[in-house]
């Protein structure tokens, strides 16, 4: 099997205007900031973001917000990111707020073929605006429905040549969600090794749902 490692024009060149883009990450950690280097240098714009958050104005993925290229947003909260605060209340970006849970959830079902998940968080809220409820053994819940998205922005600890990946600590947070919730998935890896270093227990994303790892020129083994 071909090297899935790849330079950064070649990752620069797959974003496009009007893109859906899921990025991993939680609260300006575990974000693949090299990637987001690249939707940048893309020059892509209008795009649906789907995040956990927005970091802080100007810092991780929070630039994609100053750079003016993202209209939707999708995420559990965005306090700690002035800038998005600002635009949201402007009405110059779309937000749609969806508790933490139910927003892995929603990933978790994109990712696994899933048509949605039931769920009493938010009900009676204004979470629960224009969505299907359904009756279970007498209860009411809400469905909330997958989320899937163009690419995905992931960062792992390590990716080996055929796309395996290992994480560190907080990295677990939403990253592997995103790998397998996405038709492309991106990598942005600290270390890379040959296929041989990782041991099988330590993989937890299968090069399977991993397209293409960002690689600087001199870093492929």
């Amino acid at each position: 099997m071909a090297s899935k490692f790849a330079l950064p024009d070649e990752i620069i060149a797959l974003f496009h205007d009007g893109q859906t883009l899921m990025c991993g990450g939680f609260a300006n950690h575990g974000v693949p900031n090299r990637l987001i280097d690249c939707v940048i240098a893309s020059g892509a714009r209008h795009l649906t973001l789907i995040s956990n958050d927005s970091g802080d104005a100007d810092l991780t993925i929070g630039r994609l917000i100053h750079h003016g290229l993202v209209d939707k947003l999708i995420a559990s909260h965005i306090g700690r990111n002035t800038e998005t605060v600002a635009l949201v209340a402007e009405g110059k970006i779309e937000l749609e707020l969806v508790p933490q849970g139910s927003l892995a959830e929603r990933m978790r079902c994109g990712g696994a073929g899933l048509g949605g998940v039931l769920t009493r968080t938010g009900l009676g809220t204004l979470v629960d605006k224009d969505k299907p409820h359904m009756v279970v053994n007498g209860e009411e819940w809400l469905l909330e429905t997958p989320l899937r998205a163009d690419i995905g922005l992931v960062r792992a600890r390590t990716a080996d040549p055929l796309g395996n990946l290992t994480y560190r600590g907080t990295m677990r947070n939403f990253n592997p969600l995103v790998a397998k919730a996405a038709r492309l998935t991106l990598v942005d890896a600290d270390s890379l090794v040959d296929v041989d270093e990782l041991a099988l227990d330590s993989i937890i994303t299968p090069g399977v749902f991993v397209d293409k790892i960002l690689v600087r020129q001199g870093e492929q083994r």
